[in-house]
């Protein structure tokens, strides 16, 4: 049984599903066939019955949250989102651009908490933010130069065969 590797679980659904089984097992049905009714191991379902006994359908509700607490908050998120979009140079860095290193020191500078760079990456993907590769140009290019030279002088430069049937230099290729 299980979930899938990678596959979201539906909380909502496994709290209907213990309740479910607490009541097949209030009505007096036997553990094992309580599990082949729900669904599930029987191991699981001896656990909820310890847990009923123990403290009544409300020791099967679901927990919160399951994991760690988050250790940014939503006030935290949008600090570091408002120092992403005033720019790398805000920070005193030279370059406009942000590495996830650079985005590292803004969390630690707005929010007081250091993460490793790979987290760093993580959080800016649950913000929405992607990796942007800067457009290499010089601010000097000339566009118009740029154009004339790949319609006038690249066709003269660039090498094309000249002969279709000329026979091939590859000793593999004999013909």
């Amino acid at each position: 049984m299980g979930n899938r590797a990678g596959a979201k679980r539906n909380f909502v659904a496994l709290e209907q599903r213990r309740w479910k089984a607490a009541r097949l097992l209030q009505r007096g049905c036997s553990e094992a066939e309580t599990a082949r009714k729900v669904g599930v191991h029987r191991q699981s379902v001896s656990r909820w019955a310890r847990q009923l006994a123990a403290g009544g359908r409300e020791a099967l509700r679901r927990s919160p949250r399951p994991g760690r607490k988050p250790r940014l908050s939503e006030a935290d998120r949008s600090r570091i989102v408002a120092g992403l979009k005033q720019g790398p140079e805000a920070l005193g860095y030279e370059t406009g651009l942000w590495s996830s290193w650079r985005v590292a020191d803004l969390i630690e500078r707005e929010c007081g908490i250091r993460f490793t760079t790979v987290h760093v990456w993580r959080i800016l993907g649950q913000l929405g933010w992607s990796c942007q590769r800067p457009v290499g140009r010089a601010l000097e290019r000339n566009e118009k130069a740029v154009r004339r030279w790949k319609q006038a002088r690249w066709p003269e430069l660039k090498k094309t065969p000249r002969n279709k049937a000329a026979r091939s230099s590859s000793s593999t290729n004999r013909g």
